[in-house]
């Protein structure tokens, strides 16, 4: 007796069309966020292998599809005090509200030891996710790309992977507008609180910072890293002034640990900008209500966020995107690096 054979699956016809599941699921619920091309496919597809979804099926597919996962491997008190994040959400969550995508914050810390982001990311909790904050020695994106999850990576990973785009901002050129800023206010003796070497964030900004004191003949020794939070930013800021009493300017790779690094100037007795000008990174809300108002590099996290999800809306539908997104900065001059009577 013949086996009765299977009906086919919505995987089987993800599998003949050449794209994702969820792609599948958006032609079946005649969802438009689908591009021709990707939609001329999947319906090959379903007439080739004769899919017909039922109700239940619809239903099912409805429940278990339709959110991206973002994924920060930091603690929860680092996400939940840094900025940076707050924009990052903001920005997925303003471009998915033109969708019926859920946004799903999924966290963990640096190395994901336990593997709950690598089991969460391959179990087929969500249709794609925006990885951000990564770290060197991260791990778990693998076995989801292994597990053909389309992923999309906010900031520049360490080593990119084909089919799996970045988006973001120019660091290197930023840090080195800093500095130039730095030395057009005459300052000679230019120290960095970097970030962490195991981001790229933090290694691209300590390249700028370097290449440009070595441009302007000056020395690039005086370099202290921080994890990007305030408590780093001041035991930094007091450890450059032990090593280096001399200095008289300061890039900061984050506005976080730029405020607290000008607390910790304020209690060395050093005034700012007349003994020391300081230059943070990202133009936070943070950056406009410091004492002084600081002098940053803008970082355009809110439009880097809604490109990331762009790219992944175009890979859940299939469509070519580009490999790498790379947004340009600029310096907001305020009251840290040069005195408020002096700006033009």
């Amino acid at each position: 007796m013949n086996k009765r054979r299977s009906a086919p699956t919505l995987e089987d016809v993800a599998a003949e069309a050449d794209v994702s599941r969820a792609t599948v699921s958006r032609v079946v619920n005649a969802d438009p966020r689908v591009s021709a091309s990707a939609r001329e496919r999947v319906l090959a597809a379903i007439e080739a292998l004769g899919y017909a979804p039922n109700r239940a099926a619809r239903s099912l597919v409805t429940r278990q599809a339709d959110s991206i996962a973002v994924v920060i491997p930091e603690s929860d008190a680092r996400v939940f005090s840094d900025p940076f994040f707050a924009g990052t959400l903001h920005g997925i969550a303003t471009a998915l509200s033109r969708t019926d995508l859920q946004m799903v914050l999924v966290m963990g810390q640096p190395d994901d030891g336990d593997g709950r982001l690598s089991k969460y990311l391959r179990g087929g909790h969500t249709d794609g996710a925006i990885i951000t904050s990564h770290h060197r020695r991260d791990e778990f994106w693998r076995t989801a790309q292994a597990a053909g999850l389309p992923m999309v990576f906010l900031g520049r990973p360490f080593a990119p992977m084909a089919g799996m785009p970045y988006v973001d901002v120019d660091n290197v050129h930023g840090a080195a507008l800093a500095v130039k800023h730095l030395v057009e206010q005459g300052r000679t003796r230019i120290a960095t609180i970097a970030g962490p070497s195991d981001m790229v964030a933090g290694a691209d900004r300590l390249t700028g910072w370097r290449r440009e004191l070595r441009a302007a003949g000056l020395p690039d020794d005086a370099v202290v890293h921080g994890d990007f939070s305030a408590a780093a930013g001041a035991a930094a800021m007091a450890e450059l002034l032990a090593n280096h009493p001399d200095l008289d300017g300061v890039f900061v790779a984050s506005d976080v640990m730029a405020v607290a690094a000008l607390e910790t100037l304020r209690r060395h007795g050093r005034s700012v900008p007349d003994d020391v000008s300081v230059v943070g990174f990202d133009n936070t809300d943070a950056a406009v209500e410091a004492t002084p108002a600081l002098t940053t590099i803008v970082n355009p996290i809110v439009p880097m966020a809604r490109q990331a999800v762009g790219l992944l809306l175009g890979l859940l539908d299939g469509d070519q995107v580009p490999a790498a997104v790379t947004l340009s900065t600029e310096l907001v001059v305020r009251s840290s690096s040069i005195p408020a009577d002096r700006q033009h």
